[in-house]
C-alpha cells in the first residue's frame, strides 16, 4: 500500500519536473513567442476556420465577340455594286428600305442592315458625323424623357447600354448611327429616329468613318437603289 502511494508521488514529481525545466530552459527571445510544449500529444485539436470565396470576375464581352441572334441573309453586311454621284466615305441611309451604304468608290459601296424610327419619328435631310465615341453613355434627351419617363436620366457606357458598342453623331441633333444589344430590331421601324446597327456593324462601320462625313437620310418616300451583291 504505502509502495504504491510512493510511486504515484514520484510519477507527479518528476512531471512536474519535465514541464518546469522546458519552461526554465526558454531564452527571453523565445519567450516572447509560444514556447513548444514538451508533450505534443496534449495539444488541443486544431480549429477550423473559413475561408472567404474570391469574388467572381465580371468580363465584358468581347467587341468582336458573334452575336446568337443570326441576321437574315439581305441584312447582312456585305459589298454590293452601288452607282452615285457621292464621294467616297459618304453615308447614305434608305430608310423605307432599311440599308446604310457606305460609299467606297469605284461603284461599290458596303452595305449594312438598321434599324430605323418608328412611324413618326423618321426623317431625312443631310448632316455631318461631328463626333464619335466608343462605348458610349447615354443621356436621353428631354422630350424622350417626357414621352417615356421611365427611362433612366443617364447610363454609363458599356455591354448593357441602349447606344451598343460605338455611336457616330449627326450635325447638331439628336440623332445618332450606333450600336444595340438587341440585334433582332435590326429591319424593323424601332427607334426615336437614331440609326441603330449590330455591333458587329457598328463597329467596322465606326473604323471606316472619319468625323466630317456626310450623312444623307433619304425619306420614307424616296426608294434608293437596293444595289446588286457583288460576286
Amino acid at each position: 500500500m504505502f509502495a504504491s502511494g510512493k510511486i504515484r508521488s514520484s510519477s507527479h514529481i518528476l512531471f512536474g519536473a519535465l514541464v518546469a525545466g522546458a519552461m526554465m530552459a526558454a531564452t527571453p527571445t523565445q519567450a516572447a513567442s509560444p514556447a513548444p510544449l514538451p508533450f505534443p500529444f496534449l495539444l488541443p485539436p486544431p480549429v477550423a476556420t473559413y475561408e472567404q470565396p474570391a469574388a467572381p470576375q465580371i468580363i465584358n464581352p468581347r467587341e468582336d465577340e458573334a452575336t446568337a441572334y443570326e441576321l437574315p441573309a439581305r441584312l447582312r453586311r456585305q459589298v454590293v455594286s452601288y452607282a452615285t454621284r457621292e464621294a467616297p466615305g459618304t453615308i447614305v441611309i434608305d430608310t423605307p428600305n432599311k440599308y446604310l451604304y457606305y460609299i467606297t468608290g469605284n461603284g461599290q459601296a458596303m452595305r449594312y442592315g438598321i434599324g430605323v424610327g418608328r412611324d413618326g419619328f423618321t426623317w431625312s435631310g443631310v448632316q455631318s458625323v461631328t463626333r464619335k465615341a466608343e462605348w458610349p453613355d447615354w443621356t436621353p434627351p428631354p422630350e424622350m424623357i417626357a414621352r417615356q419617363p421611365y427611362l433612366p436620366r443617364h447610363m454609363a457606357g458599356g455591354p448593357g447600354n441602349p447606344l451598343g458598342a460605338r455611336a457616330m453623331y449627326l450635325g447638331g441633333t439628336v440623332y445618332r448611327i450606333h450600336g444595340t444589344n438587341a440585334p433582332e430590331t435590326i429591319g424593323t421601324h424601332v427607334s426615336s429616329g437614331c440609326i441603330r446597327l449590330t455591333n458587329q456593324d457598328v463597329i467596322d462601320l465606326y473604323s471606316r468613318v472619319n468625323v466630317g462625313a456626310k450623312v444623307i437620310v433619304l425619306p420614307m418616300e424616296r426608294r434608293a437603289d437596293l444595289g446588286r451583291v457583288t460576286r
